[in-house]
């Protein structure tokens, strides 16, 4: 009996069946030339066409679980810190330390930034103008740099940022 030495199946007639492959006649694959012990093994499975050793049969890659650390700050952050494959990576590592952070910061300065507008309003037409300019500010500065964060860890670029960035990379 003649075995495919793409994937090991039996084979009758030139083409296997299973994968498609052409099997020779007369050659090793048909069994007339094998020495024993030396044909493919019965029931192999060959790769699928354009898979490579190196690829994931699950999960994301290293980037994507980067810029998603982002997505929800502190929550993220977290969730990526204990999946699996993923807090073993220093890269993942470090942008979840980081988002964490940075969810910390961003809270704290809100809470400052309150405090300040409380004081503001014994003015009470300018206090609150200047306190809904300086949200606005805040708010702004604050979602272009999320999405500054999300892109440069997507594009593989290491972003430290200046008080929480060298606490993530001892985290790390």
């Amino acid at each position: 009996m003649a075995f495919c030495p793409n994937c090991g199946s039996a084979v009758e007639g030139t083409f296997c069946a299973k994968c498609g492959a052409a099997v020779g006649a007369g050659g090793p694959a048909s069994g007339a030339g094998a020495a024993p012990g030396y044909g493919p093994t019965p029931g192999y499975q060959a790769p699928p066409p354009g898979a490579s050793a190196g690829a994931t049969t699950g999960g994301m890659t290293d980037n994507m679980a980067s810029a998603l650390c982002y997505l929800l700050g502190i929550l993220t952050g977290i969730i990526f810190l204990v999946l699996a494959p993923y807090n073993q990576n220093r890269t993942v590592r470090f942008h979840a330390f980081q988002s964490i952070f940075f969810g910390i910061g961003i809270f704290v300065a809100w809470i400052a930034l309150l405090i300040f507008s409380i004081v503001l309003h014994v003015l009470p037409v300018v206090g609150t103008i200047i306190s809904l300019l300086l949200y606005l500010a805040f708010s702004l500065g604050i979602f272009i740099l999320w999405i500054m964060l999300m892109y440069r860890a997507y594009n593989k670029e290491t972003w430290v940022l200046p008080v929480v960035g060298p606490l993530a990379q001892k985290q790390a």
